[in-house]
């Protein structure tokens, strides 16, 4: 389904509660290079708790279009555009649980500081600041040069190399793998190199974010794998006392919890949620 955007429409997944419904929409975000699909594992387990689901294209991601300027596609600006449509969803009467997965997590943030009037916030796999040095920055500085010089085809060789190198995301079916390549470059060149700035130049927005959450009243949760080697847990855990946020690792699991592990991520996501609940 879609979802109206000042970009003209989001692209999402969109699942209702199923038995008793708890009035309460849980909007999950995709992180760079990704799509509303990374959430596939989750959705169903999340409407059979009794939420309803959400799951979006951010602008220029895969089938959801955006904006032809770059800027646009930075945390902030984007976060601008989730704050909306978390504002449409509160008009029908839902309250609203943000989820970001990785940049998704800056973009999430960056929603909340723009006024989304969300019940609580969920940064998984997400850091503080800016993509730190390591062979995740590397590949983004790497990927980066090569959209502008040669396209999108190009950079994919690039991602294609690094996910074959990846002991935690081998053993993918050729399906899997067509669907990766296909949105990729599906997704808008000035998306991913917006994106990709913002990953580079990210402020670090804690202290902001946090005296916003306690004004508002607002429960943070930080949870990613103790294999994490986009942000380290350390600086994630960090990030969580900061935010006054509670905290989560889970042990064997990379950046990417929401389909590597995602029953263990739902045994941290659903009953801190219902606690917020009261």
């Amino acid at each position: 389904m879609d979802l109206p955007s000042r970009h003209g429409h989001l692209a999402a997944l969109r699942a209702p509660a199923v038995g008793v419904d708890l009035g309460v929409t849980a909007l999950l975000l995709p992180g760079f290079t990704g799509s509303k699909e990374d959430f596939a594992p989750l959705v169903d387990p999340i409407a059979d708790a009794g939420f309803e689901v959400v799951a979006v294209d951010l602008p220029g991601q895969y089938e959801s279009p955006g904006s032809e300027v770059e800027r646009e596609h930075r945390p902030q600006a984007l976060g601008a555009v989730v704050a909306e449509l978390v504002g449409k969803l509160v008009a029908e009467g839902r309250r609203v649980l943000l989820l970001g997965h990785s940049f998704g997590g800056l973009v999430a943030r960056g929603a909340v500081l723009a006024g989304a009037p969300v019940s609580g916030v969920t940064l998984l796999s997400s850091g503080p600041s800016e993509l730190p040095q390591g062979a995740r920055r590397t590949a983004l500085d790497a990927g980066e040069r090569i959209v502008r010089e040669r396209g999108l085809e190009a950079a994919y060789a690039v991602v294609e190399a690094r996910r074959l190198a990846d002991p935690l995301r081998g053993g993918a079916t050729a399906a899997l793998v067509e669907f990766w390549r296909t949105r990729f470059l599906r997704s808008g060149t000035a998306a991913m190199l917006g994106m990709g700035e913002g990953l580079r130049v990210e402020p670090d927005l804690v202290a902001k974010l946090a005296r916003v959450m306690r004004v508002g009243g607002v429960p943070g949760l930080v949870v990613c794998g103790a294999l994490d080697d986009a942000w380290s847990p350390t600086a994630q855990r960090d990030m969580a006392e900061r935010l006054d946020a509670d905290f989560a690792v889970l042990g064997g699991v990379g950046h990417s919890p929401n389909t590597e592990a995602p029953e263990e991520l739902l045994g941290t996501l659903l009953p801190t949620w219902r606690s917020w609940l009261g």
